[in-house]
């Protein structure tokens, strides 16, 4: 059997309507975005690598995405964070300051080369986005957080920002169309 990191009774299942992994859990019914209380976030996101994440596909513009972009990014919460819980962990607990740390040393190896955007986002964003490889499909202005938006917008294509503030965490972004 394979090792979901997930407590018993709980299991992985794909919602059609949001095309995202959810959890749940068959004999109470129980679902949730979010993983339920006693997960081992290292298993987990081990799992989720593996299983459920996207190859990455990239579809082209189409008239229905005009004066839209198309972006992913890496997201790491802190206490201070609107909702600071994540799929990778029910509570988070560590500093802005331990969270800039983190995000500024994906940043370096996003820069270096050694690593993709989309390929830390699969293990490390705190964002369910994180089984899409970051993405975050077509959006245009004011669907996102001002902080977000104004960052996005600057970027060219191929192009990923500098670490972004908002009220969710702290961002790498990167514009893929």
């Amino acid at each position: 059997m394979v090792e979901t990191g997930l407590p018993d009774g709980w299991e992985v299942r794909h919602s059609n309507s949001k095309n995202l992994p959810y959890y749940f859990n068959p004999e109470t019914k129980v679902s949730s975005w979010e993983p339920p209380s006693g997960t081992n976030p290292e298993k987990l996101k081990v799992y989720m690598a593996e299983y459920h994440s996207s190859g990455g596909i990239r579809p082209g513009p189409s008239a229905a995405n005009e004066g839209k972009i198309r972006c992913a990014h890496l997201l790491v919460k802190h206490e201070g964070s609107r909702r600071p819980s994540s799929w990778r962990e029910a509570k988070v607990t560590r500093t802005k300051d331990e969270a800039m740390e983190i995000i500024l040393a994906h940043e370096s190896k996003i820069r270096s080369g050694t690593e993709s955007l989309g390929d830390l986002a699969v293990t490390e964003s705190d964002c369910s986005s994180a089984r899409k490889k970051g993405d975050l499909g077509f959006f245009g202005k004011g669907d996102m957080q001002k902080e977000f938006e104004d960052a996005a917008f600057a970027l060219k294509p191929g192009e990923v920002s500098h670490v972004v503030e908002t009220a969710s965490g702290l961002h790498l972004i990167e514009r893929l169309q």
